[in-house]
């Protein structure tokens, strides 16, 4: 009884229908990463201080420049040894009722007591109206900037499930062509909702949808592709969200207000309505389904347009694999080896989302030019993929999964320590930091599906990533708070959560050249297996051997 696989073969395992489908279905990843990481941009934090009316009108009448009207209204403090001015509190002084003259601004006001802002804030704009300054999310209210990142993750969380359910019962495409039509209404209703709140729900929603589109472009794409091809495409896939990483920072650039930069960041989801008519569905899916009709015809037109025809019987193809009715959660659980790989995966999951998307957003308080740092940050994104495609077949799974979470920890931890002076140093190292976590991140998506049998693997997947979308509720409250105590305290807290990831994939399993595992016995004793294949191959070896030796009598 053929396979889908089977057929696939004689249709082509990736041939030009497949490339086109391939290219369309890239482009989707390419705005991900502006909804993802935007906040470094769209909720960027200029420099401030507290805001007197009346010091506001004298610097305007004396011409004053903002540095000297903001030594009547910021204090000097001393911060780790530094004296910087403050950015939440001011001099607890009426201007209204003091005499302010042009050379006022000279004063001493050394001993004059404080008390915190009154009067709002000024900005240090540098040309750029960002989330923070639109709604002054500075100062006691500078943890809803975290929030406005956090709540995207959850967003993303709650994607996940829903449109996995939604794939599964209404199909690849229908749910990629939901996913689209609601990112395009969440981002435009973003960009001109008038209130927080509306914007933090909105936002929500806006990563429900961009989470399960996706998602789902993921899983069609190797859906419709040969089984040697899976790995490659899937890492090209999301190489195309560093794509995005590129294009980020050159629209920021030109697009100083955070909300037409919204509107453009969600113009893509326009262009990719249409994908409901140049992008099939999911043969495999229509399998699972009982369409065999459907599939067939779907495959019939893949065939002929990589120009290649189908000989055999459709009707009696079955699904290759898929999950059992029986598989539970507890399964994940029950055994020890089980066990010991969900916690592990879980675990690498939540730190590569904390660590990837901690030094995304640290870009944007480094106190560099966030748009070349952030470029060049992106940039070293690439040689990731490369990396991965060239190691984990020669090397194999573990070590290059291990080598890349230490490395991003050691690098971390390195540049946390590097003086602000050595800048082309330690942004180099950091760099490395980078690569590494990337390489980690792309990594743990694959190995994650070669370490369960496959009546649970779908559902191993799913739990384990849910940990991604966990680390990215906690990422921004982590890096932006513990920063206030000391700027390079989150690399630190990164390096070790990257340290301890790698030194757990070292007790994994290597998964390059083994089968993938069918059954929990294939998890637990994977020896009895291979004892079993090399027992196998020594009968067929014997057998051959007598026939031989039979064929000798019979001459």
């Amino acid at each position: 009884m053929a396979t889908f696989d089977d057929l696939l073969e004689e249709a082509g395992t990736f041939g030009r229908c497949q490339k086109r489908i391939f290219a369309l279905l890239c482009l989707l990843s390419i705005p991900v990463s502006a909804v993802y990481v935007g906040i470094v941009f769209q909720g960027f934090t200029p420099d401030h201080w507290c805001r007197d009316a009346a010091v506001v009108e004298r610097r305007q009448a004396c011409s004053w420049s903002l540095s000297d009207s903001r030594r009547l209204t910021a204090l000097v403090v001393n911060n780790s040894g530094v004296l910087q001015q403050s950015s939440c509190e001011q001099y607890e002084v009426d201007w209204n009722n003091t005499r302010l003259t042009c050379d006022s601004q000279e004063l001493n006001l050394t001993n004059v007591p404080v008390t915190a802002c009154k009067d709002g804030w000024e900005y240090q704009y540098e040309g750029r109206k960002s989330l923070v300054t639109e709604f002054n999310l500075v100062c006691s209210d500078a943890w809803l900037v975290d929030m406005y990142q956090s709540i995207l993750n959850v967003g993303f969380l709650i994607g996940s499930f829903a449109f996995g359910y939604l794939a599964d019962r209404f199909g690849r495409r229908v749910s990629i062509m939901m996913s689209n039509i609601l990112n395009l209404i969440a981002g435009i209703v973003l960009a001109v909702v008038p209130n927080y709140i509306s914007i933090l729900v909105v936002r929500c929603i806006f990563g429900f949808g961009v989470k399960g589109g996706w998602m789902n472009g993921y899983v069609l794409l190797t859906e419709m592709v040969g089984a040697e091809y899976r790995r490659t495409v899937g890492i090209v896939y999301q190489m195309f969200f560093s794509v995005g990483n590129l294009i980020l920072p050159l629209l920021a650039y030109y697009i100083t207000d955070w909300r037409w930069l919204q509107v453009v960041i969600t113009a893509p989801y326009l262009f990719f309505l249409p994908y409901y008519w140049f992008i099939p569905e999911s043969p495999r899916w229509l399998i699972s389904q009982k369409n065999t009709a459907k599939a067939l015809e779907i495959t019939e037109a893949m065939a002929k347009e990589n120009k290649k025809k189908l000989s055999k019987n459709f009707e009696t193809v079955t699904e290759d694999e898929g999950d059992s009715p029986s598989a539970s959660l507890l399964d994940l659980f029950r055994t020890p080896n089980m066990r010991k790989h969900t916690f592990i995966l879980m675990f690498n999951w939540f730190t590569s989302a904390v660590v990837y998307q901690g030094l995304i957003m640290r870009v944007g308080i480094a106190g560099g030019n966030v748009y070349i740092d952030f470029l060049i940050s992106g940039l070293v994104e690439f040689p990731a993929a490369f990396l991965i495609l060239i190691t984990i077949e020669r090397i194999g799974r573990r070590l290059p999964f291990a080598a890349a979470n230490i490395v991003a920890g050691a690098a971390c931890v390195i540049t946390a320590f590097i003086p602000d002076s050595m800048f082309w140093f330690k942004t180099v190292v950091a760099c490395i930091g980078r690569l590494g976590i990337t390489m980690a991140f792309e990594m743990v998506v694959f190995v994650n599906t070669e370490l369960y049998p496959t009546f649970i693997r779908n559902l191993g997947v799913s739990v384990c990533s849910t940990l991604c979308d966990i680390g990215g509720i906690v990422s921004p409250f982590l890096l932006y708070r513990l920063a206030f105590i000391w700027l390079e305290l989150p690399l630190i807290i990164f390096g070790v959560v990257a340290f301890v990831a790698g030194g757990l994939v070292l007790l994994l399993p290597e998964t390059r050249g083994v089968p993938l595992p069918e059954t929990l016995d294939d998890i637990e004793f994977p020896n009895r297996k291979k004892e079993d294949e090399v027992a196998n191959q020594q009968m067929k070896t014997l057998l051959k051997s007598d026939v031989i030796d039979c064929k000798d009598t019979t001459v």
